[in-house]
């Protein structure tokens, strides 16, 4: 994948930023985007705007206009094609997600057209469900476009902070400085996944619900919590953390 990568950016940018719109425009469809590991891809392409190989604000642009095609293709099609798409088998198999889905839009469009893009298995299931039930333009798009906004960033934010990583000059205590920020990004993304689980408890049942019941996560989860954290702080006293700061101001501002 990283070799295909940087053959689109050495042909030229405008290939690059396609392939991100695209990426994202596929992530976004109905139905496609589970079988699409857009997260990796994502993830792949921050990297290089961390390593300055790709423009921060020109990629954020064209994914957010990929997501915005998908979804409006997918709510026109599920308007459209409501009828059959009810009586699809597919459809049928996953009843228990689609009835969920059904009910969130119906209880709380806003919010869930807008934290539904975050979550991976409903993000392409949303929009279609949300033609499906002819939801009001007017309560689709505004939402939509948070939500579009919004996700490229967030999704391309891992691969980016590696990429600067990677960019850190090598020396004596660049090596292990990595890893700590590996450690801390492990850190905080096992603090807010059990943060979710605990707010969950009730509503999931999967291989570890044994493991973590809600009296394991009541104290769990807060002590994660207060590790990330110490952790962030800690690693700003490594004597790497200015060098790195400055790397990743020049992806966000284009100088350091």
């Amino acid at each position: 994948m990283e070799a295909w990568l940087q053959h689109l950016i050495t042909q030229s940018l405008a290939w690059s930023l396609l392939a991100v719109g695209l990426i994202t425009f596929f992530e976004s469809l109905a139905l496609v985007g589970l079988l699409l590991p857009g997260t990796v891809l994502m993830a792949s392409f921050g990297a290089l705007i961390g390593s300055g190989q790709i423009g921060l604000y020109p990629a954020w642009i064209a994914g957010s206009v990929g997501c915005l095609v998908g979804d409006w293709i997918s709510y026109l099609l599920g308007w459209q094609f409501k009828g059959p798409l009810h009586r699809w088998a597919f459809i049928k198999k996953h009843k228990a997600l689609m009835d969920k889905t059904e009910h969130a839009l119906y209880q709380h469009s806003v919010f869930t057209i807008i934290v539904g893009r975050f979550v991976g298995p409903t993000r392409p299931l949303i929009p279609l469900m949300a033609g499906m039930l002819e939801l009001p333009v007017r309560k689709f798009i505004p939402p939509n476009i948070i939500g579009c906004l919004l996700w490229p960033p967030l999704y391309l934010l891992p691969g980016i902070l590696a990429g600067v990583a990677i960019d850190v000059p090598k020396g004596t205590s660049s090596g292990m400085f990595k890893w700590l920020l590996l450690a801390v990004a492990l850190l905080i993304w096992l603090s807010g996944w059990l943060c979710w689980r605990w707010g969950r408890v009730k509503k999931t049942a999967d291989w570890a619900s044994a493991w973590l019941p809600a009296t394991r996560l009541r104290w769990l989860a807060p002590l994660m919590v207060m590790l990330a954290i110490a952790s962030v702080v800690a690693i700003q006293f490594d004597p790497m953390m200015p060098i790195f700061r400055q790397l990743l101001s020049q992806v966000f501002i284009g100088h350091g």
